[in-house]
């Protein structure tokens, strides 16, 4: 994907004061209660270090939080209880397994109620008013309690929880404790249903192992949805039994001539299963009707001409097409995504749309109207980017801007018409840009992305004519042009994904750069337990040694 660059505004940053070394943030004090309000102000000792704890670690920031003075210690004899469902005492499982590891204590996960010092992770006694994915965390001295009105509510509860702990409990090695928690009640759930990432795994191949990291990467800041770019002119990456030198052909490279590789089903159906473990559902793209070099010289019969193109090893965009007027190019999307949406039970299929230079408007138009109707067909709702406005959306279709400006017609008018917007600004929310042009990674054609331009824009009043009603949610890409290596998925992804989702979830009321930069230095140690190897932007301040 490419286009010109445009200019990027510096987001403006609130008046903060400093207390010693250290940033406070902004808190009303009441004669029981610190409560969280996103602006700043000095606190007394007496609940500083309370107030820092609960507020000054959580990314996504939290709706509400209250602190209460108390602390909560992790004993080598605590457990963790859960109600009855088979999804909390699996939540349960996942905690403990975190917990074990950098602790060694033995951590044991039973139904039934929760004695003094013990975690309850409860599927009930939440606030309908969190919804589905939101939760109630409540943490004395004697013990934590989590509790939500669905499974996911409960998961993004275990990860507040996680990072109210200090965050050697990242560590996948026994560290020393003690195992602390801030005492207090936090309210939260989030703003957008959608929150996403995408990888691309058709300019470069990562393995299902790869995959699964980034997912439990993912799911840290409540990320929901993964979004993964299956094939495109470089490669194709997911076995199609009824085109089988798809894969076994148009999968055998990659951008630079390396050796690619593709997923079987059965590999798909585990991303699948494991991304649902992390209450992230997976949204596959097939890139249609351009991007599709691959497909074209996997099979002759797809091309206008009948002769199959030599594979793609190169970087530019814009120069493959489907054939729209052949037949046998709806028999291949028809069974493509056949085979795809029977192994997918998210809602959604990525069908593309994006730069096809090589088809003509009308051409166009009439191949993304059969395409949506063939997704249709197959049970699922149609994703695009967004130039499928320029044909005609069905009412359903998500249409997902990456343009680098704050305005496009065909889009503004689509959603008047009801059309519902995932937004991913390539100057805000690609992973792959330049930190700045020293960064040893990435590209710059949509300019530089660092910390507080990742931050500094909000999704709800972004784009002319497409209000907050309209938008389902964010999504940060990860183009792999120059990504090679799980590192370079690190290095890229943070701290910039963390940004994204803090966007995606909290309430845009708590949106406060200087805030967040505290916030997100304190992920430094986090990600250094867990071998992340982030960038170390210049506008956060890291703790020392992280």
């Amino acid at each position: 994907m490419s286009r010109t660059p445009s200019p990027t505004p510096a987001p403006g940053s609130p008046t903060v004061r400093r207390r010693g070394p250290r940033l406070v943030l902004v808190a009303a004090l009441t004669a029981a209660s610190l409560v969280w309000a996103g602006a700043a102000s000095a606190l007394p000792d007496t609940t500083a270090t309370a107030a820092a704890a609960t507020t000054d670690v959580l990314v996504p920031a939290p709706v509400s939080s209250v602190a209460n003075g108390a602390t909560y210690t992790l004993a080598s004899a605590a457990g963790i209880a859960t109600d009855a469902s088979p999804e909390a005492g699996a939540i349960g499982d996942y905690l403990a397994g975190v917990l074990r590891a950098s602790t060694g204590f033995a951590v044991p996960v039973s139904a039934g109620a929760a004695g003094n010092g013990s975690i309850a992770l409860q599927l009930s006694g939440a606030p309908g008013s969190v919804g589905d994915e939101g939760y109630l965390l409540t943490t004395t001295a004697t013990g934590v309690v989590v509790q939500a009105n669905r499974p996911a509510g409960l998961f993004h509860g275990v990860q507040t929880l996680l990072q109210l702990l200090p965050p050697r409990v990242m560590s996948g090695t026994v560290q020393p404790g003690p195992w602390t928690v801030p005492g207090g009640t936090v309210t939260d759930y989030p703003r957008f249903t959608h929150r996403g990432a995408m990888l691309d795994v058709a300019r470069h191949f990562f393995t299902v192992a790869q995959v699964k990291r980034y997912i439990d990467q993912l799911a840290l800041y409540k990320v929901n949805q993964l979004h993964l770019h299956l094939s495109d002119d470089q490669g194709w990456r997911i076995a199609i039994n009824s085109w089988p030198n798809l894969a076994a052909y148009g999968g055998g490279t990659a951008v630079g001539g390396g050796p690619g590789g593709y997923y079987t089903q059965a590999d798909y159906s585990a991303i699948v299963a494991y991304a649902a473990s992390r209450y992230i559902t997976l949204i596959p793209e097939i890139d249609l009707p351009g991007h599709t070099n691959a497909a074209l010289a996997s099979y002759a019969e797809l091309n206008c001409s009948g002769v199959a193109p030599p594979r793609y090893t190169g970087t530019n965009v814009g120069f493959s097409s489907l054939c729209v007027p052949l037949e046998v190019t709806y028999t291949f999307i028809d069974q493509v995504i056949g085979e795809l949406a029977a192994l997918t039970p998210g809602q959604y299929i990525h069908i593309g749309g994006d730069e096809a230079s090589s088809t003509t408007a009308a051409d166009y138009a009439t191949f993304i109207g059969w395409a949506q109707q063939i997704v249709a067909a197959h049970g699922k709702t149609v994703i695009g980017w967004h130039e499928v406005t320029h044909a005609t959306p069905l009412p359903t279709t998500v249409a997902q801007y990456w343009g680098p400006t704050t305005s496009d017609a065909a889009l503004a008018a689509a959603v008047a018409k009801g059309t519902k917007v995932l937004m991913s600004p390539a100057n805000k929310t690609y992973l792959d840009m330049k930190y700045t042009r020293r960064t040893k990674l990435g590209q710059t054609w949509a300019g530089l992305i660092d910390v507080d331009t990742a931050y500094g824009w909000n999704p709800g009043a972004y784009l002319a004519g497409v209000g907050e009603s309209s938008v389902l949610g964010v999504e940060a890409p990860l183009w792999t042009e120059t990504v090679v290596t799980s590192a370079d998925i690190d290095y890229l992804t943070f701290p910039r994904l963390p940004a994204i989702a803090e966007l995606g979830w909290s309430p845009w009321s708590t949106h406060n750069v200087t805030a967040f930069h505290q916030r997100l230095g304190a992920q430094g140690p986090r990600w250094k337990a867990m071998g992340i190897g982030y960038y170390r932007s210049t506008q956060v301040t890291w703790p020392t040694g992280s």
